[in-house]
């Protein structure tokens, strides 16, 4: 029942507060109710070029068959064999860096431009788990064996490993001096390899958290890398043509089981000698772990730099590009095979040797066979795309077919699949994904009449979608457009293209009709009259021209089709830019390119209005419906507003900060939009000369919009090869509290640019925390110092009763309990201490608690000795008190206050921990026993041992086999 009276006040408040944004904005004296626009849809890109490609497995269903990309900031999962997209992973507001899928196929990890790091649910399209530790975009992320751990690499040149289970950074690697461009795990051993642009590969000891060796056998970037071999080779791609292997071996494991470890810094040869230079320690700490050296190079046959480098899930396949479309394909040979070919090697030789002794007639020595990199890894194929290739991902399927997955340039995604065992294989396509996105940028955009289609064409089709559900009724091929229209009927489409002709598509055969020579320059604006019965187009040949709708005999069918007749021409001395019509047919308003518009009369043609101010040429207009004002954008970033009456300049704004490519008046209002280079889009008023909103979502520059008939909807297109939708709601704008909102943003922002305080004992070293200042962890630190101060203010509310008790000397009726507590379920104050850090993201806890100030912390200590007593969230509380106790651990031990509470904290901690390592120690001891008895009774293993143990079988059956074939 209180559940249920609480959901009531939360209505309650929710509808007294809209009704009060209600009031506000009918008494403040506003005349105007601007409504919001919100995003409502990306569509028209298949995937982006920052973020890479990879295939992922949705429930469990057949390898190769869905791939993951990224779409600016969702990432999409495709289908390729249907061609269509099966789910979404909705982001945020940053661009999406890098994708990950984990090892038990169920999550992938995306990485975004602002450094954070979401983990998603492949099965129900869900976030949970984020991590905010870098600074600038994350580049690179690599799971180990397990998938427990995750490190990531960014352009802050910074390295962070975190943990997956405890949902919890563990420490930032610092050395590299440029952006990273890989980092692996090593599956036996606990240590992680990194290449970055600064040409050096780095490996680090993650048990110390230092970076032990350093390769600098590269001239110049390392852009990926592969291991190979069980781990035993390293291969690197450079900014050449070539790719280098490197031959790892592991120290430790040459050495006898009871030989004990050597100490850091001493030689392997002698340990008690002391007199060796600093170098040669170094370089034994070195040798002491592993020691790489060259095996050799392969070549390729491109002659830039590798773009990207990537092996299959068995280390078998290796696949590498450069800036061409070529995917170059190697494979790796298993030992086996290797030595199977060195045999046949060596008998060519034996061959060719007695051969040459028969023709010589003496005896020449044993010929000698060397093993080259050559012999290791061959050439499998080559791969031609259709377009340059910019991400590859390769997956190896049963029965030896290896399926290819490629990201191009043109924002289209190839896949093909190949037999590794043929001899000679051969790439087969077996899907490309083109019909839902443009393969270059969309630069000019158009609505139907009845607002239910939307025309968008780039510079080779032209595609007609469906606004409600985003889907394309047609593409036809066309020349390089620049503007179009829809002809009054909706049946017929006009584009004006770069090379000055003028194209009419009809839509219901998606077929070219007629192709009109109108100019001998680009076509730079179309614009539709008022009376519907003819069109202008503005061209860079410095002529207006008109064009009269015509339905002629077509020769070839008989029946009639839609053209347009050339009336009259309007010669001017400049390159035209954009024209328009006033919406009373009176005036035409014509940009040039030497910064002006000039206003003509459309009976006559004869000069009306000059309109200068701008200092950069004007590249859009547009013009009230009531012909009062026209509006002007500009290169020179401004937006000027002129009256039509006599031409003077109302008022001029600031409206981007680049180039103002777009703009357009909303349907029968005096609103308009712009759309910037900046990446904007900005809603103004005319009337009083004031910014609405402003719509953000496009990673690049936005090149033009269109705004439906009826005002409700807006689409936008941009250099991110994006078509982004946004649906006029019924939430009314207030326009001081969104500036108060914006103001708000840029504090919290500059806030979270803050430095974090320096934690003692951490020094500018190797290893650092993992952690970021941001606006969470502030909230975060705010809301448990809330909390404590709640605390304090109950604890004096009941000492004051129990003092008032005592006076009085009888029981008194409690204080009344603070609301908070209520609604949070009538908890004590200690209880709620304890919520509210719970509450409190794992991989956010350290940074939380580091914001805190100290007079907060020993009544925090003193609250933590209590939970751990009443064994409350046992693990949570050690570790928020060991992190206390390490950065403010100068100023608890000079607090003689502390001294008790600290002694009970050991006591107690020791006893609780002890305790819970116990009951798991049982826990674990009592699964084990189960799992050795099912086994016994079922006589199946369990996990990944089974495996394993299946693999031998089948290798000492084929030795036996082998074995028998050979006595035989």
């Amino acid at each position: 029942m209180w559940e249920r009276d609480v959901a009531t006040d939360v209505e309650l408040c929710a509808a007294f507060q809209r009704i009060q944004l209600h009031l506000r904005s009918l008494f403040m004296g506003l005349t105007k109710q601007y409504l919001r626009y919100a995003a409502s849809a990306v569509f028209g890109v298949i995937g982006s070029q920052r973020a890479n490609i990879t295939y992922v497995t949705l429930r469990g269903g057949e390898k190769g068959r869905y791939v993951a990309v990224a779409a600016c900031e969702h990432v999409f999962i495709w289908d390729v064999r249907k061609g269509e997209k099966v789910l979404i992973l909705q982001g945020q507001k940053h661009e999406v860096s890098f994708l990950c899928p984990s090892p038990d196929l169920v999550h992938i990890a995306v990485g975004y431009e602002d450094g954070v790091v979401r983990i998603f649910n492949l099965l129900n399209g869900e976030s949970n788990v984020s991590f905010n530790g870098h600074k600038s975009g994350v580049t690179v992320m690599s799971y180990d064996a397990l998938g427990a751990r995750l490190v990531t690499g960014s352009k802050d040149t910074d390295v962070i490993v975190w943990d997956i289970i405890n949902e919890c950074g563990l420490y930032r690697l610092r050395g590299h001096k440029d952006l990273i461009t890989q980092a692996l795990f090593l599956k036996d051993k606990n240590l992680l390899v990194t290449s970055s642009k600064d040409s050096f590969v780095k490996w680090w000891d993650l048990d110390t958290q230092h970076c032990f060796k350093t390769m600098v056998g590269h001239r110049s970037e390392v852009w990926g890398m592969v291991l190979l071999n069980k781990e035993k080779k390293l291969l690197t791609g450079s900014a050449d043509s070539e790719l280098r292997a490197w031959d790892i071996s592991y120290q430790e494991e040459e050495k006898a089981e009871g030989e004990p470890r050597v100490k850091k810094g001493k030689s392997l040869l002698d340990e008690n000698d002391d007199d060796e230079s600093d170098d040669k320690e170094e370089e034994t700490l070195e040798e002491r772990i592993l020691s790489c050296k060259k095996a050799g190079s392969i070549l390729r046959e491109a002659r830039d730099r590798v773009v990207s480098v990537t092996a299959d899930t068995r280390a078998r396949i290796i696949a590498c590009h450069g800036n061409d479309a070529v995917l170059e394909v190697f494979t790796v040979l298993s030992e086996e095979e290797v030595q199977r070919k060195m045999i046949k090697k060596l008998k060519k030789a034996k061959k060719k040797a007695a051969k040459a002794q028969e023709d010589a007639g003496e005896q020449t020595a044993e010929p000698v066979v060397e093993r080259t990199l050559k012999d290791e890894i061959i050439r499998l194929t080559n791969i031609k795309a259709s377009a340059k290739i910019r991400w590859v991902d390769v997956q190896s399927c049963a029965g030896g077919e290896l399926k290819v997955a490629l990201l191009l340039q043109n924002n289209t995604v190839e896949t093909y699949s190949l037999k590794t065992s043929d001899r000679n294989p051969t790439a087969n396509k077996t899907a490309r994904l083109t019909l839902g996105g443009h393969r270059t940028d969309v630069r000019t955009l158009a609505f139907s009449s009845d607002s239910l289609a939307v025309l968008s064409a780039s510079g080779d089709t032209v595609k007609v979608w469906n606004r409600s559900t985003l889907q394309v009724i047609r593409t036809m091929a066309c020349e390089y457009a620049l503007c179009s229209l829809f002809v009054p009927g909706d049946r017929q489409i006009i584009l004006g293209t770069k090379s000055g002709k003028l194209q009419i598509f009809e839509l219901a055969s998606g077929s070219l009709l007629e192709t009109v020579d109108a100019h001998s320059g680009a076509v730079w604006s179309l614009c539709l009259a008022p009376d519907q019965r003819e069109i202008v187009s503005g061209s860079a040949d410095k002529t207006v021209k008109f064009w009269e709708f015509e339905l002629i005999k077509d020769q070839g069918t008989g029946q009639k089709r839609l053209t347009v007749k050339h009336t009259r021409t309007l010669q001017l001395e400049e390159d035209v830019l954009c024209v328009k019509f006033s919406p009373d047919h009176r005036l035409l308003a014509v940009s040039l390119l030497d910064c002006t518009v000039k206003i003509f009369y459309t009976d006559t043609l004869k000069f009306f209005l000059s309109l200068y101010g701008h200092k950069l040429p004007v590249l859009c207009l547009d013009i009230t419906h009531d012909s009062t004002i026209i509006a002007t954008g500009s290169a020179d970033r401004n937006v000027k507003i002129w009256g039509l009456d006599f031409g003077d300049c109302h008022r001029s704004l600031f409206a981007h900060d680049d180039s103002v490519m777009f703009l357009q008046f909303v349907p029968k209002t005096h609103l308009f939009f712009t759309a910037g280079k900046d990446k904007k889009i900005k809603q103004w008023d005319a009337d009083k000369f004031e910014h609405i909103q402003t719509l953000e979502g496009h990673h690049r520059e936005v090149w033009c919009l269109a705004i439906s008939p009826n005002g409700d909807h807006l689409v936008s297109s941009s250099h991110d090869k994006s078509l982004r939708l946004w649906e006029r709601t019924r939430e009314p704008i207030i326009l001081e509290e969104e500036r108060e909102m914006e103001r708000e943003a840029e504090f919290e922002e500059s806030m979270a640019k803050e430095n974090l305080p320096v934690v003692p004992g951490e020094t500018e070293g190797e290893a650092a925390p993992a952690g970021k200042k941001s606006i969470e962890t502030v909230k975060a630190a705010e809301r448990i110092m809330e909390a404590l101060e709640l605390y304090r203010e109950e604890t004096r509310k009941l000492e004051d009763h129990r003092y008032l008790c005592e006076k009085a000397g009888k029981e008194l009726p409690p204080p009344k309990p603070n609301p908070i507590l209520v609604a949070s379920g009538n908890v004590t104050p200690s209880r709620y201490i304890l919520d509210v850090i719970k509450k409190v993201r794992s991989s956010e806890l350290e940074v939380s608690l580091l914001v805190l100030p100290f007079p907060y912390v020993p009544e925090l200590l003193k609250l933590f000795n209590s939970y751990i007593q009443q064994g409350l969230e046992v693990e949570l509380v050690c570790r928020c008190l060991f992190f206390l106790l390490k950065i403010h651990f100068g100023q608890i031990t000079s607090n003689q206050m502390l001294v008790s509470v600290i002694d009970e904290l050991k006591t107690s901690t020791l006893s609780k921990v002890c305790q819970i390592r116990d009951v798991l120690g049982f826990n674990s001891a009592a699964l084990q026993f189960l799992q050795r008895e099912i086994e016994s009774k079922e006589d199946v293993m369990f996990f990944a041992d089974a495996t394993g143990q299946l693999e031998e079988k089948k290798k000492r059956r084929r030795k036996r086999e082998r074995a028998v074939l050979t006595i035989a």
